[in-house]
């Protein structure tokens, strides 16, 4: 049997996905992201940190242009944040400086009038308060919050809390590895940038809950092979590994498309943020999802008594066939006592109904001689 025939129905016999490594992926990328938090910090934009921002239509402008007329105006351009960005309206650039008294914006807007000889009107200014920054931050961490505790009692309700546990640290795993990402690589940090961050926690969560919910299924099932529960977890794992990874296949690709096409190719930078806070949060999402939930859950559910004895045994190769032929018996058996239910059920009422219908025969009465 070929290795993409074996992956799709989830009999891929080799290898385990339980301890596959990823726990020293895993940590060395937190390593990395602490030292990079500590050190390089976070971009943000100018909705947390506040500044000024101006827009010029750029039709005969360039960004060295708008540099120069920050630097006339005795602004540090090193830490301006400058952009080129397309939309219906035309070519525009838009630069971010820090906060900036009304003196200071007004010759800006000005000066850059007079350098794409356009009227002043025609450059927007736009001021945002750090205090209003602040506001959003606090809100953001507030929603985060409360989403974790919400997960935590549906899981805890619906499953148990061992895998509610288990859940929330991976979604703190993709949480801390996407700021990762944005602070190693110097993104801003924006509105939308949050935005996504709690939508790509609901794509973590669901992939999550669909591996625990075949976990829970093959717990019931296997429960009379003496597996242990890595063995549970890696027979489940093997069985929804390609459809979690079509599912990340299918939403990742539309998130490239805004990438790639609107931001890069169309020049609309407003979808950059947000697209590429998707990407990094779907990919982190389907891979903790496997190699960081549920691999946690394993090790939380082999202190069990019911489990100890068999802690860290791995049923591979022919093993891990033999659990899956269990399951296929089990499924069998069901199937058939599901299609032989209702002849049997029909046997014993015409069984009942005939001993209720029927008496034994009566004794011969003597004759008399």
């Amino acid at each position: 049997m070929s290795l993409l025939r074996r992956l799709y129905r989830g009999e891929r016999r080799s290898t385990s996905l339980v301890g596959a490594g990823s726990d020293s992926v895993s940590l060395a990328l937190v390593v990395i992201t602490i030292v990079s938090l500590f050190t390089r910090g976070l971009n943000l934009g100018i909705d947390f940190k506040g500044g000024v921002a101006w827009e010029v239509p750029a039709e005969t402008l360039t960004i060295d242009d708008v540099a120069s007329v920050l630097q006339d105006n005795k602004l540090d351009v090193s830490t301006a944040k400058i952009q080129e960005l397309n939309g219906a309206d035309g070519k525009r650039i838009r630069a971010q400086v820090g906060d900036q008294p009304a003196e200071v914006r007004t010759s800006v807007q000005n000066s850059l009038a007079s350098k794409a000889k356009v009227d002043a009107q025609d450059v927007s200014v736009s001021a945002v308060s750090s205090s209003w920054g602040r506001s959003i931050t606090e809100k953001a961490v507030r929603a985060l919050i409360v989403f974790f505790i919400l997960v935590s009692i549906f899981i805890s309700f619906r499953f148990e809390w061992k895998m509610a546990v288990s859940a929330i640290l991976a979604m703190v795993h993709d949480v801390l590895l996407s700021v990762g990402v944005y602070s190693v690589t110097g993104f801003s940090v924006t509105p939308a940038t949050v935005i996504a961050f709690l939508t790509i926690l609901g794509f973590s969560l669901y992939d999550t809950i669909v591996v625990f919910d075949k976990v829970h299924d093959n717990t019931k099932r296997l429960s009379a092979s003496r597996a242990s529960y890595g063995d549970v977890v890696n027979v489940s794992m093997n069985q929804v590994l390609m459809r979690s990874l079509n599912t990340s296949l299918a939403a990742v690709l539309p998130v490239l498309s805004l990438l790639v096409l609107g931001a890069g190719v169309l020049g609309v930078v407003s979808l950059q943020d947000f697209a590429l806070a998707l990407l990094v949060g779907l990919l982190l999402g389907a891979y903790s999802s496997i190699y960081i939930a549920t691999p946690i859950l394993a090790v939380l559910k082999e202190r069990e008594a019911k489990y100890q004895s068999r802690a860290g045994q791995l049923s591979l190769g022919e093993d891990m066939l033999k659990l899956f032929g269990v399951q296929r018996a089990d499924a069998e058996t069901s199937r058939s006592a599901g299609a032989e239910s209702p002849r049997a059920t029909v046997t014993t009422d015409a069984t009942s109904v005939a001993s209720a219908l029927t008496h034994p025969p009566r004794p011969r009465k003597k004759r008399r001689r």
